[in-house]
């Protein structure tokens, strides 16, 4: 068993079942719904399918990240255990909760001068994030040492590829993730942007789409391109979705048919309550590895 600990923040979107299964830690952030607050906790507190359905009846969703004094307790937990960590953040440029977990960690350093802490800005969200963790696990269960795990996350967390689109820009604008002019003429349009994330960790729109199907379908075109041994690609490959799990299954189908070497079959999971705030419901977003970020 490893002497350190992975830690993620729940933004990570994967399962229960998968951090679990992964021996992966996670701390919660939090989103108010109708006026009452929920832990996004991979489901447990708040069903997906029950935060998406509020939201298209019209109720207003907010997420909220981790606070210093939360980080703080939670991995002072860890190496009050007299175990290293190694804490994997959300990307600094959607949130601000890497910036809260490197205060905590200053705070603690001095109070367990014999711990090593190690926080990481993985200029990734949602399963493009959860892609990260999961390479971390393999190379620790492949006995890796934290070091290591930490040269690997700095030097590659810029190769996993992020791209979202979604059939309802209301929320994206509400969130400021798209122009409010853009979510309007979108809808009534049928524009589907497809975005992405840029080298600094920030959703930018590429394109404008008409029609989710023909914006799956770039989503492919763009994996063809970009992969990590394009047509030979062998690594994992996850998507999320908020309440369209049909089309995620679609685009699963088409990304297995294009890649027969993929390790596994394509994982699918929810949005998390705290990436779906911003998202809302109708959202696919899609993650694999593969060249370097450049812009």
């Amino acid at each position: 068993m490893a002497d350190y600990v992975i830690s993620c923040c729940s933004t990570a979107d994967v399962s229960m079942e998968w951090i679990q299964r992964r021996d992966i830690s996670f701390i919660p952030f939090h989103v108010t719904v109708g006026g009452q607050e929920y832990a996004d906790d991979f489901g447990q507190s708040i069903r997906p399918e029950e935060l998406y359905k509020r939201m298209k009846a019209g109720e207003t969703a907010v997420a909220s990240g981790v606070t210093v004094d939360a980080f703080r307790k939670y991995f002072e937990e860890i190496l009050a255990q007299g175990k290293d960590l190694i804490h994997v953040s959300v990307s600094s440029g959607i949130s601000t909760s890497y910036n809260a977990a490197k205060l905590a960690k200053s705070d603690l350093s001095s109070r367990y001068p014999d711990r090593k802490i190690f926080v990481v800005d993985s200029l990734c969200a949602s399963s493009g994030y959860g892609l990260l963790v999961d390479k971390l696990a393999d190379l620790r269960d492949e006995g890796r040492s934290i070091g290591e795990i930490l040269r690997y996350a700095e030097d590659n967390k810029g190769k996993i590829h992020h791209w979202f689109i979604s059939s309802d820009l209301t929320y994206l604008s509400n969130s400021g993730r798209v122009s409010k002019m853009t979510g309007v003429f979108g809808n009534m349009l049928n524009i589907c942007p497809l975005l992405d994330m840029n080298i600094e960790g920030k959703l930018i729109a590429k394109e404008k789409i008409r029609s989710k199907k023909k914006a799956m379908k770039r989503m492919l075109e763009k994996m063809i391109q970009y992969a990590e041994g394009r047509s030979n690609y062998k690594e994992k490959c996850f998507i999320s979705h908020s309440l369209c799990e049909k089309d995620a299954r679609e685009m699963a189908e088409m990304v297995e048919a294009c890649f027969p070497q993929l390790n596994g079959g394509v994982q699918i999971y929810p949005i998390g309550a705290a990436i779906g705030a911003h998202t809302g419901p109708g959202t696919i977003a899609f993650f694999y590895w593969g060249d370097e970020r450049k812009v």
